[in-house]
Order: C-alpha cells, then sequence, then structure tokens
C-alpha cells in the first residue's frame, strides 16, 4: 500500500475521498473506472457506490469514449474541486512550514 496523502490524513480515508485523492494526485490524466479502482485501491463496488456523488457534483468529468469505455478526469473547474485543491495546497504549505520549524537552530 502507498504512502497516505496529506488530504487523507486531514480528511480521513473513506472511499470517496481516496477516489478524490486519487484524481487529485493524477491531476490532468484521465482514466477509466478499473483504473481509478487501482489506484484508488478499492473495489468496485466502493467506486460504484460514490460514483454517483462524484458525477452529480461535476467532481468528474468525461474526456473521451472508445465505444462503451469512458475515460474521466478531476474536473478542475468545478468549484468544489477547486476547493479540494486549495485544502491539498494549504496542507503542503503547512506542512513544509512545520517541516521548517522543526530543522530551525536553538538559540541560547
Amino acid at each position: 500500500m502507498k504512502e497516505t496523502s496529506l488530504l487523507l490524513k486531514f480528511t480521513g480515508e473513506s472511499p470517496l475521498l481516496r477516489i478524490v485523492d486519487f484524481l487529485i494526485e493524477n491531476k490532468g490524466a484521465d482514466f477509466t473506472k478499473k483504473q481509478i479502482i487501482e489506484g484508488a485501491e478499492l473495489s468496485r463496488a466502493s467506486l460504484f457506490n460514490y460514483w454517483g456523488e462524484l458525477e452529480k457534483y461535476h467532481i468528474v468529468k468525461v474526456t473521451r469514449t472508445f465505444g462503451k469505455t469512458k475515460l474521466y478526469v478531476l474536473n478542475s473547474e468545478n468549484q468544489v474541486t477547486k476547493k479540494l485543491l486549495e485544502l491539498e495546497s494549504t496542507l503542503i504549505r503547512q506542512a513544509l512550514l512545520n517541516t521548517l520549524k522543526k530543522e530551525e537552530p536553538l538559540v541560547a
């Protein structure tokens, strides 16, 4: 299993957030549902339990279609997605600041 992202450490590892986190980590790339299942390390049932919410809130969008297969990407133009990306960015900045503070030399 891969290292848990800052976003998941902060929000928890619900299947919905694992899907979103996978798409954020691979922002700009498109995936089939099968690839998302594998990348987010979920069961097929978990993906399908939450997929409707992702589509309802337009967090994912279709980029291409091959026959019956659709490829999906994180919809970075969506307001919910923008807030999630902003949260991730803030968490990364805070983690960097915390790391820098730990490295500061002690002054006598």
